[in-house]
């Protein structure tokens, strides 16, 4: 294994060290819960959002805090839910008078942890609602969930909910956008290589050199199917054809189109399928309004990309225009 890594199971706070070091006017950290929120703390006027997840994923979730985006953010082990009390933590740091959104991505330690904590915070009068996340097309039910899975489209998810936070909308406002983006967003992923969590060592699953993973999750959950690897199109036609025929998607739609690295494959490489997705879109009688190309929601070194469309209408329009600032910077 060659990585840039110290003691594996110091790699995440050590990273999130960095973060913190990196942007200090934006965040502050607490090693203790692994938990990065918003300087300053929670705006009591306004809704806070929350969210939640293993490491090895970012920039989620812990580099999408900031004016705009989450209020707090807590990190688990690489591909491991947080633990419930700093779950429980991240509420109570950004617990505010208007009240606290908890965003969770459709996998079953993270529901569980989130499901415990919003349980603590409700029993402390802690104004408290939770919405899970389930935009991947691939599969039903994996080895991590019950249902689909949480991935990339989490991100719209995040910014909408981010900016109606900051214009000031109700509790109920807020959930009601996550609601509807949630409902009008759909993702399918591809990964060409697997990746080697640091505390590992190893891959953890195994690809031949000619192989991919049909639909993969992004801790490396078996996807549709195995086969072997075809043309850059090929592959963007099945994604393409796979989330836009899931809700559906009809001619007409105004949409964000997003090209999402998983984190080994080169931004060239993601702008060759963005291509192919945009010209497919256009085929199909979408406009694309936004786009969205790079790495939104990774799985450490894996090579492989995912393919997400939002169908969008004049809210969503102008909730992903308004203003954020992360450290991540792609928002």
């Amino acid at each position: 294994m060659k990585k840039f890594v110290n003691d594996p199971a110091q790699f995440v706070p050590e990273f999130m060290k960095g973060i913190a070091q990196a942007n200090p006017d934006l965040l502050d950290y607490t090693p203790e819960f692994q938990m990065i929120t918003r300087k300053g703390g929670p705006n009591n006027s306004k809704v806070s959002i929350v969210q939640g997840s293993g490491s090895g994923h970012e920039p989620a979730h812990v580099m999408a805090v900031g004016p705009g985006m989450l209020t707090g953010a807590c990190q688990g082990a690489v591909f491991a839910a947080p633990p419930v009390d700093a779950c429980y933590e991240t509420i109570k740091a950004c617990a505010s008078d208007a009240g606290v959104l908890v965003l969770v991505n459709n996998y079953q330690g993270d529901r569980m942890a989130w499901d415990m904590a919003t349980e603590m915070a409700t029993a402390e009068d802690i104004n408290v609602k939770q919405f899970w996340i389930n935009d991947d097309v691939a599969v039903e039910d994996s080895l991590y969930t019950v249902g689909r899975r949480g991935v990339a489209g989490n991100f719209f998810v995040i910014k909408a909910c981010g900016a109606a936070a900051d214009q000031g909308k109700s509790l109920d406002e807020v959930y009601a956008i996550a609601e509807k983006v949630n409902n009008n967003v759909r993702t399918m992923g591809v990964a060409l290589t697997s990746c080697i969590p640091p505390a590992k060592g190893t891959p953890i699953f195994e690809l031949g050199d000619d192989e991919i993973e049909v639909g993969v999750g992004i801790h490396g959950e078996p996807g549709r199917r195995r086969e072997k690897i075809h043309s850059a199109d090929k592959i963007t036609e099945e994604l393409f054809e796979a989330v836009s025929k899931d809700i559906p998607f009809n001619s007409g739609d105004r949409i964000a189109l997003m090209i999402n690295g998983l984190g080994g494959t080169p931004i060239t490489e993601l702008y060759v399928m963005y291509a192919k997705a945009h010209d497919l879109a256009e085929q199909a009688g979408f406009t694309v309004v936004r786009n969205y190309v790079g790495e939104y929601c990774t799985s450490l070194e894996m090579a492989g990309a995912s393919l997400t469309i939002l169908r969008l209408d004049a809210e969503l329009e102008a909730l992903l225009d308004a203003p954020a600032e992360t450290a991540a910077r792609i928002f």
